[in-house]
């Protein structure tokens, strides 16, 4: 079974208030739209990542997780010091199975990487959970050291938010070596992200060549649904951010061709993700 490893839902601001601190207004996003703009692809299950207009109320993913009925699983954002134990047990319920951890929105000023990482470190530890990291390559490159250290699973969001780097210049060779290591994965998401273009549903190639080199079985692919607008178009918290025009098609078909071979598609697609998020 296909897995979309990277979506986002958004509820009615009435009834799931963003944060106040907020960078643009999130338009809905629903569980039935995504579920409909994916079929044509053959996708039936969904990792949803909690987004950063949320901050910590987790509250749409935990009912869109109970929506999609075991066909789904949750990575959310917790404040350590004070989410309870029974708290995540209930996630854990739902199918949670990931914290993430966000250095890239431009929200506030954020602590450190590792400081951030410890925080959780030992809550992800002991539920068998593992850390989402997003964050840009400098910042990832910095702290490869560091991660790979970890004794929880990461997993680095966007193809390591390289931008204009290069695969064999320090920072890229960085990222690289981290993602030989067998506890690391990245997910191969959001070619926008990475690109001039903004509206790029192509991967880099020499990027997809690289990161495939070191790490073919600790890959998946996420559409990054529905597809936020680049930092320089969020306009304030009070203003509705246009979602990028985009069609779900395009980033799986030109994902799968660039990829070639069908049994490398079947692997990301549907095995790596299987044993990551631990589907049936």
């Amino acid at each position: 079974m296909r897995c979309d490893s990277h979506v986002h839902v958004v509820g009615p601001l009435d009834r799931y208030p963003q944060v106040a601190e907020r960078t643009y207004l999130a338009d809905v996003a629903t569980l039935k739209q995504l579920e409909s703009v994916s079929a044509t692809r053959a996708f039936s299950r969904f990792v949803i990542v909690q987004p950063s207009f949320y901050g910590t109320d987790n509250s749409v993913l935990l009912e869109s997780l109970d929506a999609l009925a075991g066909r789904g699983r949750g990575i959310v954002v917790i404040n350590p010091e004070t989410t309870s134990a029974r708290m995540l047990s209930s996630m854990a319920g739902h199918g949670v199975c990931g914290l993430r951890l966000n250095l890239y929105s431009p929200v506030r000023e954020k602590p450190p990487l590792p400081e951030q990482f410890s925080a959780v470190a030992e809550i992800a530890q002991a539920l068998k959970w593992h850390i989402e990291v997003i964050a840009p390559l400098r910042v990832l490159a910095d702290n490869a050291v560091f991660l790979r250290s970890s004794r929880t699973p990461v997993v680095i969001d966007h193809y390591g938010l390289h931008g204009p780097s290069v695969p064999d210049q320090a920072e890229g060779r960085a990222l690289l070596d981290l993602l030989s290591m067998s506890h690391v994965w990245i997910k191969l998401s959001a070619p926008y992200r990475v690109s001039p273009d903004p509206l790029a549903t192509k991967p880099n190639p020499a990027w997809l060549s690289a990161i495939l080199e070191v790490a073919p079985d600790r890959c998946v692919w996420g559409s990054d649904w529905p597809h936020t607008p680049p930092h320089e178009a969020q306009m304030g918290g009070g203003v509705l951010g246009a979602y990028r025009s985009l069609r779900y098609e395009a980033l799986v078909d030109d994902f799968m061709a660039a990829l070639g071979a069908r049994e490398l598609t079947e692997r990301i697609l549907s095995e790596n993700p299987t044993r990551l998020y631990g589907f049936e």
